[in-house]
């Protein structure tokens, strides 16, 4: 799980010469949203933040984070951008659900502004990642989760 672009396999280890440097590099493959390949230094893993996926055990949890009703009236827009965006780039999971579960809660009550919308997006795209990685369920119903919590939302 890398922060901020989603779940992906490892699919080689390779070495690189970057400005004089050799390196090693995992080769990461992100599968969802259009099979892009990602190179990280092994050497900078850990301060990436990434992370294993979570288990298949754990995708109830990430469920019911996404079907509680979330409100949070009192915050500034720019308050609320910044710790989503916080915890977006933390890269933990439950987070990213709180975000995506948030957000649809504000699109229903007032609408999301331009950037809301792409903070919504990157959360949704990050969150259907590592669920489809685990194999919690397919792409397609997890899609109509997420289209049917925001038509509740909407209504």
């Amino acid at each position: 799980m890398y922060p901020m672009h989603g779940a992906g396999v490892i699919e080689a280890i390779e070495e690189k010469e970057f400005l004089g440097q050799v390196e090693q590099y995992y080769i990461l493959r992100m599968p969802y949203g259009g099979e892009m390949k990602v190179m990280i230094p092994v050497s900078k893993i850990d301060n990436l933040g990434i992370r294993g996926t979570i288990e298949v055990n754990s995708v109830e949890r990430v469920l019911q984070i996404l079907r509680y009703e979330k409100e949070r009236q009192t915050e500034s827009w720019n308050k609320r951008y910044r710790e989503n965006l916080d915890k977006l780039k933390g890269g933990d999971i439950y987070q990213v659900a709180d975000v995506v579960g948030e957000l649809l809660y504000f699109e229903r009550e007032k609408g999301l502004s331009t950037g809301e919308r792409k903070m919504y997006d990157t959360a949704k795209h990050i969150l259907v990642s590592e669920l489809l990685l685990v194999g919690a369920s397919g792409e397609e119903e997890l899609e109509n989760l997420l289209t049917s919590l925001s038509k509740k939302a909407s209504s």
